[in-house]
């Protein structure tokens, strides 16, 4: 395969990708649609990235033209050298214009047309960020949150998976649809149903209808008010357990449910919530299976915050391999880990510390761990806090030969209670 020389007027100026759908602005300088367009939402200058000359404000599709030689040109030359590796760029569709976009919307409110609308919108928005910003400038949003409440209270799902995919779409790029979930019960309770659908129609479909509606979930707990997080029922929470139990779940789908956890968990009495609902285990149970650092970093943050109350601290011993389980990952994922690993121990030694808790953290490794905190590149004030754990119980730990050897061939780590001058 040669090495291919491609011609500079084919590489976008902001990308410096070979263009899929170039476009000239005002000042004459051609663009990717899709660089230009991401340039003008994201550092919102209007302003070209190359001559640095003011653009009209109005950066809609019609102030920019579509370069048609030069698309074909690259076309042409991505077919000729086929044979060299180089992918041939398709014809860009035409952009979703606005009176298709009411026309979709008001076919919405038709229940003959409702389906038909939600597939095209669905593939409409996944195509991209211009297509969700033209669907957001119309309202679809707030149509689907209204569509889906309905589905709600009349216990229909035809329609739902495509809704919540297209909201879950459109909700970066539309301000409105955030200001139209807060105070709105009825949507979090229609979320709350959703995750708590049976499998009666086929556990496929209902898991992916789950997994899209934790997905808007995620997006809607931080922008609702706080009267809606005090009210959170426990079966919202019940229901969010019961997916993490899933095993087909993507990881995507797992952090969103840890995130809607961790939003959730100080307010009112939600934490009590989550420790009713099963969710220790379950957190403990998904965390042996060693699932990537920012998923054990949200498991550790929820338990080290569920283990403040003593309904929480019983369900965590409750599990045979919680100590051991958290003792292991402290100084093998990161320093979050460490910190939220040690604010566990720290909790149940001084609060939860039976005589069979203190022998347990013993023999599953739980105090040479703490050891080799004492001895680790660790901050000052996680030392601190180790050697207060050590403290507590060395008079049990002083003298197990499980220790013995680690502390004869390290610096004296083991504090003592009472240290006579």
């Amino acid at each position: 395969m040669e090495e291919v020389d491609i011609p500079t007027y084919f590489i976008c100026p902001i990308s410096l990708q070979i263009m899929k759908d170039p476009v000239t602005v005002a000042t004459g300088i051609t663009y990717d649609r899709e660089s230009i367009e991401q340039w003008f939402l994201t550092t919102n200058d209007m302003s070209c990235p190359v001559t640095k000359q003011p653009l009209p404000t109005d950066n809609s599709n019609d102030s920019m033209t579509p370069n048609h030689t030069l698309r074909r040109l690259i076309q042409q030359w991505c077919t000729i050298n086929a044979i060299n590796g180089v992918d041939r760029i398709p014809t860009p569709k035409f952009p979703l214009n606005r009176i298709y976009a009411v026309k979709l919307l008001k076919d919405l409110g038709v229940p003959h047309l409702q389906q038909a609308a939600l597939k095209k919108m669905e593939a409409l928005a996944s195509e991209n960020e211009r297509n969700r910003r033209s669907m957001a400038e119309v309202g679809v949003g707030k149509a689907l949150i209204l569509f889906i409440v309905t589905c709600f209270q009349e216990g229909k799902t035809n329609g739902l998976l495509e809704a919540l995919r297209v909201l879950h779409h459109v909700w970066s790029v539309d301000e409105e649809t955030k200001v139209a979930v807060i105070g709105n019960n009825d949507f979090l309770e229609s979320l709350t149903w959703v995750l708590g659908l049976n499998h009666d129609n086929g556990h496929n479909h209902m898991l992916l209808l789950k997994i899209e509606a934790i997905f808007v979930l995620k997006m809607t707990i931080p922008v609702v008010n706080t009267a809606q997080l005090d009210g959170l029922k426990l079966e919202f929470f019940m229901n969010i357990s019961t997916l993490l139990s899933e095993k087909k779940i993507s990881q995507q789908a797992v952090k969103s449910a840890l995130h809607v956890l961790v939003e959730a968990c100080p307010w009112g009495r939600n934490r009590m919530k989550i420790v009713e609902s099963g969710a220790i285990f379950q957190l403990i149970e998904l965390e042996l299976l060693k699932p990537e650092k920012h998923v054990t970093e949200l498991i550790f943050n929820l338990l080290a915050n569920l283990c403040c109350c003593a309904d929480g601290r019983a369900q965590f011993l409750k599990h045979d391999g919680s100590i051991a389980m958290v003792s292991k990952r402290i100084l093998r994922v990161s320093h979050a880990t460490d910190d939220l690993g040690v604010q566990i121990l720290s909790s149940i030694s001084k609060f939860s510390a039976t005589h069979g808790v203190v022998l347990e953290m013993l023999l599953v490794g739980a105090v040479s761990k703490l050891c080799m905190v004492m001895q680790a590149d660790c901050p000052a004030y996680l030392k601190k806090k180790v050697r207060g754990i050590l403290r507590l119980h060395s008079n049990v730990w002083n003298n197990s030969p499980c220790i013995a050897v680690y502390l004869l061939t390290r610096p004296s780590c083991m504090p003592t209670s009472n240290v006579t001058p």
